[in-house]
């Protein structure tokens, strides 16, 4: 009988989790004290996104995938430290989808009323620049591009962390 429950709970503990790929001590990811690397994305709205546009700001980049159920609870607090920090030309907030399609992006969005500023990428180009395996990620950089603080799916961050993250930089 112990063998059956442990069974039904690791297949539903699989069916409800993302889907992880094996995470080992060889996985290499920019680290708080690296310097962001060189990419460039275009975001929904059109506008360009570059290491270089964020020299000057503290940056909250977000790694995700819309059918991780980690990310989709992460997407919900970066939503509200967004809309907290919107109106601050100092924080720069931004989205990068791992390999999806923009529509499946978009309609993500419109369904969980979310107005977070993204980038859909098909593959993994960009991410790739930044980590091996695994979402959500979210890279909190100061000024200089150099990252600060990364919350990766272990645990997933709360709005109290990133938002200590970003204020401890931005001086409240």
């Amino acid at each position: 009988m112990r063998w059956f429950v442990t069974v039904v709970f690791v297949f539903l503990i699989s069916c409800v989790s993302c889907i992880r790929e094996e995470v080992g001590e060889s996985v290499q990811y920019i680290q708080p004290g690296d310097e962001l690397p060189d990419f460039t994305v275009t975001m929904d709205d059109g506008t360009m996104l570059d290491r270089n546009s964020l020299e000057g700001k503290v940056s909250v980049l977000v790694f995700f995938h819309t059918s991780c159920p980690d990310c989709q609870r992460e997407l919900q607090v970066v939503q509200k430290l967004y809309e907290h920090y919107q109106e601050d030309s100092r924080v720069v907030i931004a989205c990068i989808s791992r390999e999806e399609p923009a529509d499946e992006v978009d309609d993500y969005w419109k369904a969980n009323s979310l107005t977070l500023p993204y980038s859909a990428q098909p593959d993994r180009k960009v991410y790739a620049l930044f980590s091996e395996e695994g979402v959500p990620l979210v890279y909190v950089s100061d000024t200089s591009c150099c990252v600060r603080s990364l919350f990766t799916d272990d645990p997933t961050a709360s709005y109290d962390d990133l938002y200590q993250a970003v204020s401890a930089l931005t001086g409240g």
